[in-house]
Order: structure tokens, then C-alpha cells, then sequence
């Protein structure tokens, strides 16, 4: 993409911070106190583009014990010529910093965050750290990029949610360029919902497992953020090849539960396509020979599995998506996959000053 040579004579302003084009800054962010006074303060690193262009916000770790997005933006912060981006990037790799530090998903109160926003200045400590973000940062903001993982013992194939019925944010899922998109209803109290709200396109990026990175998955976020920006018009042409890949956008999904209790046996492998009537594991009693053999009830692509082989009744073990052509889902997400393997930045030494 071609980009204009507009000069950015504006400052940024937020959070009581004041930037000048060009500049580089980070800060912490008060939200709240613990009840020892130890404060929980948010990192938050701006960088404000000598161009003008969007203000496009990237944070991670909203829920506490979800790595892989932390990772993602440090990384992309490490590229070389970011600073010479057009527009302005927010990065917050911590939202929920008494999650990540108790590798826990919530915050003292035991609430998530990711169900509290708007947020009270008065609230519970959810609420008050949810009102800072939320009013503090989200609002200033024209885009926003949120890094997820699967919840504990779950393992997520990166894929997209966005609520797709709003152009802008139909373009910007379109922009990050893997195969699988959900098309994901928006849910009150999330950032999703109260951002839309305001009008403010924002996707997901769901990818991996919590409390455990995978390189798989962080190369494909940073390839994907680096995509995004370039659709944005944040960053110039390609340098180098982008691992892009073609979007499909599934028509629905749903949850294989656990029919019984047991020990929980997986034969299918995330990403692989299933039939009705394939075989998609087994759970066997522990006590006896009894053993339960679990049958695929639709076609689809297995977006998301549980990786905890002790399980009981009625527990999420496949999350199986549908799509109007399954088999070329199928085949993008291998080729996709392949591509990232062999992308020079699955090599963590070449990550650092990375031209971009």
C-alpha cells in the first residue's frame, strides 16, 4: 500500500499523557489498590507516529493467566521502523496485572474482567480496573486489536471473533489474514460490546492455551497485527513476504460435550476437519473396561479442544465450526500452518530489530 507523506502536527493525549509526533513513551497506569496498598498499575507503551493515521489499541492478558498475546506485542514493539508508523499504536501487554503475576484468569474479586466494562469508578476491583482502561484508554482509540487464548485446559486454533454485521469490523477480521473467522455474537459487559458501543471496530485474536506460549500461535498474531496495520495504512508496502492466507467465515459452531465421566482420550487433532459419524475420541471409566466412543453429530473444523483428560459429564471437550466449503478450510489452515513453520520469524534470534 502506498502511503501519503501527511505530516502528523498533533499531539496525543491520554491518560493525562501528552505526545508529540514522533515521540516514544510508556507509563503506568494507576487502577487500583490491593488491600495491603500495593498498587495494580497498567504498563502502557505509545507510540505516536510522525504521519497521521488511525489509533489502533493492542493489549493482552485481560484475562490474567492468557500469555501468548504478551508476547505478541512485545515483540511487535521490537520491530525496527515502527516508530515510523503513520498513526498511533496503544500497546498494553498487561491489562489484568493481578491475573498475570497469580497466573490466575480473574482479579482478587474472583470476577472477569472481560464481563465488567464499563467498568465504576466506585465498583469492585474488577469494576474500577475495567472504568480506568475502559475510560482512560479504550476511548481514545479508532481500532482495537484483543489477544486471547483458550481458558485453562482448553487449546484454541487462532481464528478471529468479530461481530461481522459492522463493515468496519468485517474488514479489519478480513485484514488479519488466517483462515478461520467466527462470526461472534457480541456479549454484554465485554470490551467488545461497550467499545462497539462507541463505535469502535474491534476484533479478537483467540489463539493457543492459557499459561503457556506457542510459537505457532505468536507468530501468526504478529503476522497478522503486521497485515492489519498495513490495511490500516499504518505501515508502508511489504518488505518482506506477509503469510497471508484466505479467509472463511464459519456459518456457525458449537460445543461436543461429555456424555459421561471419565478419562477423556482425544483422536482428533485441532484444525482437522470431522464428519458426522467420524470418531472424535473416547472416554473410559476408570475402574472398569467400560469405554464410550464419542461421534461426531456435524460436519466441521475443530477450532478448539480440551486438552484435560479428566472430565465430567456435561464438560466442553471439541468446539466444532461449520463452513460452507469445510475441505478448503481444511487445506488453508495446513498451508497456513506450513507458511508460519517456515516464516523467518518462527526463529526467535531473528525476532529482535526485525525490519518490518
Amino acid at each position: 500500500m502506498s502511503l501519503s507523506k501527511s505530516l502528523n502536527k498533533n499531539v496525543f493525549e491520554i491518560a493525562g499523557h501528552v505526545i508529540q509526533p514522533g515521540e516514544r513513551i510508556q507509563f503506568d497506569l494507576p487502577t487500583a489498590n490491593l488491600y495491603t496498598h500495593a498498587p495494580l498499575n497498567m504498563p502502557i507503551e505509545v507510540i505516536h507516529g510522525k504521519y497521521s493515521g488511525p489509533i489502533l489499541l493492542i493489549c493482552a492478558a485481560i484475562h490474567g493467566d492468557e500469555l501468548n498475546g504478551v508476547e505478541i506485542i512485545r515483540r511487535v514493539r521490537s520491530f525496527r521502523g515502527i516508530d515510523k508508523l503513520h498513526g498511533t499504536l496503544v500497546l498494553v501487554p498487561v491489562v489484568n496485572l493481578f491475573g498475570f503475576i497469580h497466573q490466575s484468569r480473574y482479579l482478587p474479586d474472583r470476577r472477569d474482567l472481560n464481563r465488567s466494562f464499563p467498568g465504576s469508578k466506585k465498583g469492585s476491583i474488577a469494576s474500577r480496573v475495567a472504568y480506568k482502561f475502559f475510560n482512560e484508554i479504550v476511548q481514545h482509540c479508532t481500532h482495537i486489536i484483543d489477544l486471547h487464548t483458550a481458558a485453562v485446559n482448553r487449546d484454541n486454533l487462532p481464528q478471529i471473533r468479530a461481530a461481522l454485521e459492522n463493515h468496519e469490523v468485517k474488514k479489519l477480521a478480513k485484514s488479519f489474514s488466517i483462515p478461520v473467522i467466527i462470526n461472534s455474537e457480541l456479549i454484554e459487559n465485554t470490551l467488545r460490546y461497550e467499545a462497539g458501543k462507541l463505535g469502535i471496530p474491534v476484533i479478537t485474536y483467540e489463539s493457543g492455551e492459557a499459561l503457556r506460549l506457542s510459537e505457532k500461535c505468536i507468530v501468526t498474531g504478529v503476522r497478522g497485527i503486521v497485515s492489519a496495520m498495513r490495511v490500516l495504512g499504518m505501515l508502508p508496502s511489504k518488505r518482506i513476504a506477509t503469510v497471508k492466507a484466505e479467509p472463511y467465515v464459519a456459518r456457525s459452531s458449537s460445543w461436543f460435550r461429555a456424555p459421561l465421566d471419565g478419562l477423556f482420550r482425544p483422536l482428533c487433532k485441532l484444525g482437522a476437519r470431522v464428519k458426522r459419524g467420524d470418531t472424535l475420541g473416547v472416554i473410559s471409566a476408570p475402574f472398569s473396561s467400560e469405554e464410550k466412543v464419542l461421534i461426531a453429530n456435524s460436519n466441521g473444523i475443530i477450532i478448539c479442544l480440551s486438552n484435560l483428560p479428566l472430565v465430567n459429564e456435561g464438560e466442553a471437550l471439541f468446539h466444532i465450526a461449520r463452513f460452507e466449503k469445510v475441505s478448503a478450510v481444511e487445506s488453508e489452515i495446513a498451508a497456513h500452518e506450513s507458511n508460519i513453520e517456515e516464516d523467518r520469524l518462527f526463529e526467535i534470534e531473528s525476532v529482535p530489530n526485525t525490519e518490518i
